[in-house]
């Protein structure tokens, strides 16, 4: 028996792990079904196109709406390693807008707000450029500049300034309007993934355990309390109990599961498959979102992109200089430029991003074009109005949950996204990239009226892999988890991650992740930067305090 069950090491997971086990009273086990992170592809920022379809990939099918028109059932992945998403990213750091958190604060997301959780962003970052009141140092992330920026980056970036877009120095400023390089979680030269940042530190303390190749397959719930988890390892079924806690993180397709084969979800669900309920909780698995994206490929006229890297001779140059100098491509997460604009124009903040992907092919799904030299424009809505659920095909833990994202239920994602569209074309006619492009590969059509580009898109978009919503914080009657992220009837166990997102940030939400573990390890120990700031900041003598 151990005080804390932590189940799922990705993101939030091992923070959570890393925070609880501070306590040296306190005994924590973390439990991830994957493997331990020890590929050097993961830690190499180079290697992003190896671990963006690699083996440490869960791959989900969803099920499409009828009017996309999809000739096959698309899937979505998920990670499967310790690190989780954070380990196998593209490692852009953003965190959205301010009116993201203000709204989950607003639905009945208590403590939620920006000025609560901006606290935690800045306690968790270590940024190597920016030191503010929107910017931290010193924590255990690493947030850095990309250190080797691709000539095609800076010459879309051109475009986007030809085509009406400023350029924005920093995305996480309050205002991510415009275009211009990301950060990413990377230290050195390499990834900064969840793992490395707070789990690898941990590990010389006694108290605490991370076991990796354990699939949890139900929580152990005994009048009303969850007292342990039951979970598959060498193919054997074992139970560990729990003293305190059980924490599930298990990312926002798994956690709803979970908690449906635990009896835990809509009454009427759990009987389809003879579940007992232990807590009829009509919201678990409802309120789906996920951004979804269209990938626009191009054929380049020359080797103009990290494409010509596929290539033995250039292949080894650049590891060569990765392994003497942690410099040069290797070094690149191959996403190195942005924007943030709008599909629709009454929105206060943009609703598109753009990722200029200095590659063709790179990402699992995304077209390869003839002769090898290309690049991808990714563009995605990131204020999804369209809502799906998960829940289960059958009892059987190992069978995959049933997951309808449901994109473009509501037309305005759709209409969004088709401007989206026409913009990043817009940009990539400007004659500062323009000189280095052969032809649109995909779409193939030279020229699209606006009922094919809508086509196109409905056919075309695919995952943006941010699933979140499913087992959403708040005080009503569909709420999952109250505002401490405990699960509501059920004593003992908490949901942290994506799932308790009331509605998905602006932007890639794995940042988010991190903040909740950091904010919710501190709830469950009883303490509240957030709130402590807050006091502070309206305290007329401005007296400073650590927030540490």
């Amino acid at each position: 028996m151990v005080d804390y069950i932590v189940v799922g090491g990705g993101s939030t997971g091992c923070v959570i792990a890393s925070r609880l086990s501070e306590d040296s009273g306190s005994t924590v086990t973390l439990l991830e079904e994957g493997p331990r992170d020890r590929s050097p592809y993961i830690h190499i920022p180079g290697a992003y196109y190896k671990t963006a379809q690699g083996p440490w990939l869960k791959r989900i099918p969803w099920v499409p709406m009828a009017e996309q028109g999809r000739k096959e059932m698309p899937t979505m992945v998920q990670a499967s390693v310790l690190g989780g998403g954070s380990s196998v990213n593209a490692m852009i750091y953003i965190r959205g807008v301010p009116s993201d958190y203000d709204q989950w604060r607003d639905s009945g997301a208590t403590g939620w707000g920006y000025e609560d959780v901006l606290p935690y962003f800045l306690r968790a970052e270590d940024n190597e450029r920016f030191s503010s009141e929107n910017h931290g140092v010193g924590g255990p992330l690493g947030v850095s500049d990309i250190s080797h920026i691709h000539p095609l980056t800076k010459a879309w970036l051109k475009a986007c300034q030809q085509a009406g877009l400023p350029y924005n120095e920093d995305f996480n400023s309050g205002d991510p309007t415009g275009c211009g390089l990301y950060q990413i979680t990377a230290r050195d030269g390499k990834r900064s993934s969840s793992a490395v940042a707070y789990i690898r530190p941990a590990e010389g303390r006694r108290n605490l355990t991370v076991r990796t190749g354990i699939r949890v397959t139900r929580i152990l719930i005994e009048r009303g309390r969850a007292v342990g988890v039951e979970f598959v390892e060498d193919g054997k079924p074992k139970q560990l109990r729990a003293q305190r806690e059980v924490i599930l993180c298990a990312g926002a397709i798994n956690s709803p599961k979970l908690l449906m084969l635990s009896g835990i979800g809509p009454k009427e669900e759990l009987a389809k498959h003879g579940i007992e309920v232990n807590a009829d909780l009509a919201g678990v698995g409802e309120n789906l979102q996920d951004h979804i994206e269209i990938s626009l490929v191009y054929q380049l006229k020359g080797p103009y992109s990290y494409d010509k890297y596929k290539k033995l001779r250039w292949k080894a140059m650049a590891g060569l200089q990765y392994a003497l100098f942690k410099s040069g491509p290797a070094a690149s997460n191959l996403i190195e430029g942005g924007a943030f604009w709008w599909g629709n124009r009454s929105e206060l903040t943009p609703d598109i991003q753009y990722f200029l992907v200095v590659g063709a092919g790179i990402e699992e799904g995304v077209d390869g074009v003839p002769g090898g030299n290309g690049c991808t424009v990714n563009l995605g809505q990131i204020r999804p109005r369209s809502r799906g659920f998960v829940t289960l095909n059958s009892r059987d833990p190992l069978d995959v949950p049933r997951v309808a994202p449901m994109y473009f239920s509501d037309p305005y994602d759709l209409d969004a996204v088709v401007e989206g569209c026409a913009k990043a074309m817009d940009i990539m006619a400007q004659r500062a990239i323009g000189k280095y492009i052969e032809r649109r590969f995909v779409p193939f059509q030279p020229v699209l009226d606006r009922e094919e580009l809508r086509r196109f898109c409905q056919q075309e978009a695919h995952a943006a892999l941010h699933p979140a919503g499913t087992c959403r914080m708040g005080t009503d009657d569909l709420a999952v988890v109250d505002p401490e992220l405990r699960v509501r009837g059920i004593e003992g166990l908490r949901v942290a991650d994506a799932s308790v997102m009331p509605n998905l940030i602006s932007g890639n939400p794995n940042a988010v992740c991190i903040m909740i573990g950091e904010k919710v390890s501190d709830l469950i120990r009883g303490r509240d930067i957030g709130a402590k700031a807050k006091a502070e900041a309206n305290r007329p003598s401005g007296k400073v305090i650590s927030l540490v």
